[in-house]
């Protein structure tokens, strides 16, 4: 950690102010670059005050200096450099803007994308299009969140269209699109993407930054209490702890334990006990949490450890059937036997597997069993693991 980097982050104006006005007008590439690099180590208001900081140097004879700060991206200072570049704007700095978008690096094409959503120039479109899609969730952000600006409908249907695609990789970038389009009305294509795909964890958390939960469960409980599973499956492993904090997890379990608590709801508070359990009970999941996310973490199983699991597991019994958005759920929680043996003919496949799996966990599977899932699966690679088992 260098001086100036102690200094410009700390809080004496006599140290920062120098090393603020050296990075913005020398400018000091070198400390931005390790400014970005360490803001993961910096509590929020700080980095709000550096930000505030160099932008006060910024003036209409240096703010050219930004354009070489675009070669490391941060959320933390997007907004600060982007507004600044647009408030000084004219054709030139336009003009080069639009070529840095086209071939500069992946992170000079974040903040370029943002530009133009303050300079809504509408030759920007067909750059904003070509990185709509990328993997990166900045640029991919940035590019959709902007076109929905300058009104741009194309890609937002283009969009759609991606999440009827059998890769599963281009239907989770356009949920990522459609996420920071930011219109309503694709939720439901989405809900429809999300119950095929085998990214089914990161659409779900996706969907709650377009909709947030209490919204969607007025709009279709069942779907809501679905994409909740599916967070709660991939908090620690897929979806980052923050997430509590994002969703108002606390608050949607607290009422979801304040309501009548059916077979559906019951599934939920099972997997939420077994989930914030684990992610408690092992230190690699909280570890590098910050103090705040733990604590919230630990309230959110404090909550859940005042709900009588007997009566859970009695209701979530109720959606062991193949047509039950949480059949898989419910069958790690079952102790019912006879429940399970019926999903052995059913006409999902791999139904079929799980529930003879569990079978084999429970110490009840039989020949006969093994026999009547064989006889209902077509699956070549399904039947040799069944005749494994």
């Amino acid at each position: 950690m260098s001086d100036n980097f102690k200094k410009l982050t700390g809080k004496n104006p006599k140290d920062f102010e120098p090393v603020a006005y050296q990075l913005i007008n020398i400018p000091d590439i070198t400390l931005f670059a390790e400014l970005v690099s360490k803001e993961d180590f910096l509590f929020d208001f700080v980095k709000q005050n550096v930000a505030a900081r160099l932008a006060k140097v910024c003036n209409n004879s240096n703010y050219l200096n930004l354009l070489e700060l675009l070669k490391y991206y941060s959320p933390s200072y997007e907004e600060f450099i982007v507004s600044t570049l647009a408030k000084y704007a004219d054709e030139d700095l336009t003009d080069k803007i639009l070529e840095i978008f086209e071939h500069g690096s992946e992170d000079e094409k974040i903040y370029c994308a943002k530009f133009f959503s303050y300079i809504q120039d509408p030759l920007a479109i067909d750059l904003l299009k070509q990185n709509a899609y990328s993997s990166n969730v900045y640029l991919c952000a940035n590019c959709a969140s902007t076109l929905k600006i300058l009104g741009d409908e194309g890609a937002y249907i283009d969009a759609l269209k991606m999440l009827e695609s059998d890769d599963d990789f281009k239907v989770l970038a356009g949920v990522r699109f459609l996420t920071a389009y930011g219109s309503k009305d694709a939720i439901p294509y989405i809900l429809k993407a999300v119950k095929t795909s085998s990214f089914a964890e990161n659409i779900a958390g996706e969907i709650p930054y377009l909709c947030d939960l209490a919204s969607l469960y007025e709009m279709n409980r069942t779907d809501c209490l679905y994409i909740l599973n599916l967070i709660i499956n991939g908090l620690g492993e897929i979806l980052g702890l923050s997430v509590v904090f994002d969703f108002q997890l606390y608050e949607f379990f607290e009422m979801i334990i304040k309501s009548d608590i059916d077979s559906e709801a019951a599934v939920i508070l099972l997997n939420a006990i077994d989930k914030f359990d684990t992610l408690t009970e092992n230190d690699e999941y909280l570890f590098d949490e910050t103090k705040e996310t733990k604590q919230e973490v630990l309230d959110v199983k404090k909550l859940l450890g005042s709900i009588n699991n007997e009566n859970l597991l009695e209701l979530s019994d109720k959606e062991l059937n193949e047509n039950s958005l949480f059949v898989y759920t419910a069958l790690d929680f079952t102790n019912d036997f006879d429940k399970v043996r019926m999903l052995l003919s059913s006409s999902n496949q791999t139904l079929v597997l799980r529930a003879l799996e569990v079978l084999k966990k429970l110490g009840s599977l039989s020949e006969e069993d093994k026999i009547a899932a064989y006889k209902s699966v077509s699956n070549e690679n399904i039947k040799n693991v069944i005749m494994a088992i």
